[in-house]
């Protein structure tokens, strides 16, 4: 029992409980009421606004440390909040895990997990004493005790009907796996400097500039993974890993389908949760972090393309329709895979040529063919299917429907476009 719950009032937790199990057990159809019913009981409550705060954390933190134990990590917590509910829902979600999170010290959490408190906001609280988070969320929302309370109760319902699921990493509380950067150190060096480049490719008004700082990018990029590779030759061979990355409506098909052919270019594999709104991406951990890095950064041009055909299209007389929208990002992603799947086949081809290009542009340096490099990758593709045997066993697929031959023109040439010019060894290993 942690500290929270053994200093907490038991009138206090049991009535936190009470409205929880009520609202968690109520049918659809008198949902509502259970709501209502719950949130006036804990907006009333006689223990005071402060104390039933402190109750609340305590009670959040089991309810958290079961969903981790069910397979769930913070982003997808958050990612189901947001989508199934609202801001106010969504800012309790992040609150909540940071509140969680001061259980476990840095050192028993894995990278991704530390990542993704970073990226929530989660690291630390905005408050110090417990007894001061509730009436603190109510004046940051400017929100009445009830509504407050009603939030409360509709996020931890949608937590706690949540089902399990497969496992990507260690929960908080046990051992974090071996990564190729420490739990604790942070991210790389490497990492940071290719997340700037893309970054600042992204924003950048300039194509020219976007395609010299993406291809340089890449570059880092592959040379880092075929370092990786080659660093576990004649090694116990580690297992591979997995992340998720969050898949987003509107279209979710053909952003799926742009992460599966990043995720196939870095020979990692992708499965798709449809009903959870993510993909479970499986691969060794200097993969994962291209396959992460990249489908961001491709995603941002797709959407930016997608944006500037579509006002053209619409300035000659032709509307911008759902189909027109779904069209294009079929055809770039599929486009993009085969062009990442190229790039990734040259890129061997070199690396295990002994060819090592220089940072400069300047023509690559021959060394020594390297006879490790294929043997190690053809290794590690298949210790990747293995995984996600184990991880998911039978697995379906999905055809999606183009009705949008415009569309799919526009996307193909985006696709043309889009900045993995340069080296071919962009993308690849």
């Amino acid at each position: 029992m942690n500290k929270r719950s053994s200093t907490a009032d038991p009138a206090t937790s049991e009535l936190v409980e009470q409205a929880v199990a009520g609202v968690a057990a109520a049918p659809d159809d008198s949902l509502d009421l259970a709501l209502d019913l719950g949130a006036s009981r804990l907006a009333a409550s006689a223990s005071g606004w402060p104390e039933l705060g402190g109750a609340l954390l305590a009670y959040t933190d089991g309810a958290l440390s079961r969903a981790w134990s069910r397979g769930w990590r913070p982003a997808d917590l958050v990612r189901v909040a947001r989508r199934d509910l609202g801001p106010v829902q969504v800012a309790l979600a992040v609150d909540f895990i940071a509140a969680e999170s001061r259980r476990h010290p840095p050192a028993t959490l894995d990278r991704r997990w530390l990542d993704q408190l970073r990226e929530l906001s989660a690291e630390q609280t905005w408050w110090t004493g417990d007894r001061e988070f509730l009436p603190g969320f109510a004046r940051r929302h400017r929100l009445d005790r009830f509504a407050v309370a009603t939030a409360i109760l509709e996020l931890l319902r949608l937590w706690q009907l949540l089902p399990a699921i497969t496992p990507v990493a260690p929960a908080p509380g046990e051992a974090p796996r071996e990564m190729s950067r420490g739990p604790v150190t942070g991210e790389s060096p490497m990492l940071s400097r290719i997340r700037a480049l893309l970054a600042k490719a992204e924003s950048t008004a300039f194509p020219e500039e976007a395609e010299a700082l993406t291809a340089k990018a890449q570059e880092l990029m592959a040379r880092h993974s075929i370092d990786e590779a080659l660093l576990s030759a004649g090694k116990d061979p580690s297992a591979p890993g997995a992340l998720r990355i969050g898949v987003d409506a509107p279209y979710e098909s053909p952003k799926a389908m742009l992460l599966n052919a990043v995720a196939d270019a870095n020979r990692c594999r992708a499965v798709w949760s449809k009903e959870f709104g993510f993909c479970t991406i499986v691969g060794f951990d200097a993969d994962l972090d291209a396959v992460e890095l990249l489908y961001t950064s491709l995603l941002v041009q797709a959407t930016a393309a997608m944006q500037r055909a579509g006002d053209k299209r619409h300035q000659a007389g032709a509307s911008r329709t759902k189909s027109y929208r779904q069209s294009f990002l079929v055809a770039y992603a599929i486009r993009i895979g085969e062009r990442l799947t190229a790039a990734t086949e040259r890129a061997t081809e070199e690396a295990a040529a002994g060819l090592r290009p220089h940072e400069d542009g300047t023509p690559a340096e021959q060394s020594a063919p390297d006879e490790r490099l294929l043997p190690v990758l053809a290794a590690r593709e298949v210790a990747v299917d293995d995984t996600v045997d184990e991880m998911f066993g039978k697995l379906t697929s999905q055809r999606i429907r183009v009705g949008d031959d415009a569309g799919w023109f526009a996307g193909r040439e985006a696709a043309d476009r889009a900045s993995l010019r340069g080296r071919p060894e962009a993308v690849g290993r």
